[in-house]
């Protein structure tokens, strides 16, 4: 088991991520692309190699995200449509995140139930804070690029009402 901070922090050009395991050491960083169409991400380990890149599908009804692992694997999220929470679909992984009516919790679970994953959004803060708890450690990279996805999405949401 595997647990994360995930911290976005304002920067002129972009997004800027640095997620941290349980003992404060740097695990990830992310970095957005400014002005660039469509809008993408790249995800880097502590060590500063490549772990994905994930890209936003241009002029989509709702948000869609093709994620391209570094060892080859791709997968899509895309939000759903329903009207009380929040519900993504991982293709080419079959894995369903659920979210509740708050929009704060997810739970990234297998089609048989097993849970791989939770993410829980902290409040009052001023920008994105997050608690990932992953019990499968293969999917770590797996997890932080959803989580990465997800933040995006819900802010976007967030601006737009």
């Amino acid at each position: 088991m595997k647990q994360f901070q995930v911290k976005q922090r304002f920067t002129f050009g972009g997004e800027k991520f640095d997620i941290r395991d349980s003992f404060g050491n740097l695990a990830y960083q992310v970095e957005g692309s400014f002005l660039e169409i469509p809008k993408r991400f790249i995800v880097t380990n502590s060590r500063g190699g490549e772990v994905c890149q994930i890209t936003k599908k241009f002029l989509t009804f709702l948000p869609q995200f093709t994620i391209d692992m570094v060892e080859g694997h791709s997968f899509y999220l895309q939000k759903e449509f329903t009207f009380f929470k929040d519900r993504y679909t991982v293709e080419n992984l079959g894995l369903i995140l659920d979210g509740n009516i708050w929009d704060l919790d997810f739970r990234l679970k297998r089609p048989d139930g097993m849970l791989v994953a939770e993410i829980s959004k902290e409040l009052f803060h001023l920008t994105s804070h997050y608690s990932v708890t992953v019990l499968e450690d293969s999917c770590a990279d797996l997890v932080i690029s959803l989580v990465v996805a997800i933040d995006y999405i819900e802010m976007m949401e967030d601006a737009s009402t």
